[in-house]
């Protein structure tokens, strides 16, 4: 693809977002909404995974996971985490920092009712993170949801749903000959407070 050109940054940060978003569902091959996820584990010592973006507006970026995984039980410790979309596609990334909370019940069952039936049923399947002995244990588990749910709609497991980051801080970053890259740095004290642009040093 031709080289990056200059960013020229609106004063809040979701246009871009959007704009960057969009362009990258076009050129990602795999699972453009792919983000490392970042918590705090035990001993404070940091742990990372990637999860997927499966919405985002001004309140925030949205994702979905078991609520009885690590990484909700590390969000319920410490509230707080940072996430990193990046594509190889188009030579940019986005940053993001702030708190997270958990999605309303409404919001998490209308998009489990979008999944496809097979991830619905794993979703009961799984105990995600927990030990698990051979992987003939979970295809049995999730035989006896098939089973369980035949010919009736998979409700969305109690344990199961959504959690929206709301960031303090956006950065766009993007490649540039001689690793002289734009940055892009959006923040703000909190939530409601104006957001601050400032251009950074790569």
């Amino acid at each position: 693809m031709p080289p990056n050109a200059d960013i020229n940054p609106p004063t809040e940060p979701w246009a871009l977002f959007r704009e960057w978003y969009v362009l990258a569902e076009k050129s990602e091959p795999n699972d453009p909404g792919a983000m490392s996820l970042a918590t705090v584990g035990g001993h404070g010592m940091p742990a990372v995974r990637i999860v997927l973006l499966k919405g985002y507006n001004e309140q925030g970026l949205v994702f979905y996971t078991n609520r009885e995984s690590t990484k909700a039980n590390q969000l319920a410790r410490h509230p707080k985490t940072a996430i990193c979309l990046h594509w190889k596609s188009i030579r940019r990334s986005i940053r993001a920092e702030g708190t997270v909370v958990p999605i309303s019940d409404a919001e998490s069952d209308a998009y489990f009712a979008s999944r496809p039936r097979g991830a619905q049923i794993g979703a009961w399947a799984s105990d995600q993170s927990r030990v698990l002995k051979d992987r003939a244990e979970l295809e049995n588990r999730v035989k006896e949801f098939e089973k369980k749910y035949e010919n009736v709609t998979v409700p969305r497991p109690p344990h199961w749903g959504g959690y929206r980051l709301v960031p303090l801080s956006l950065e766009f970053w993007q490649d540039r000959e001689f690793r002289l890259h734009d940055r892009i740095l959006y923040h703000r004290a909190d939530e409601k407070a104006p957001w601050i642009q400032e251009r950074l040093y790569p």
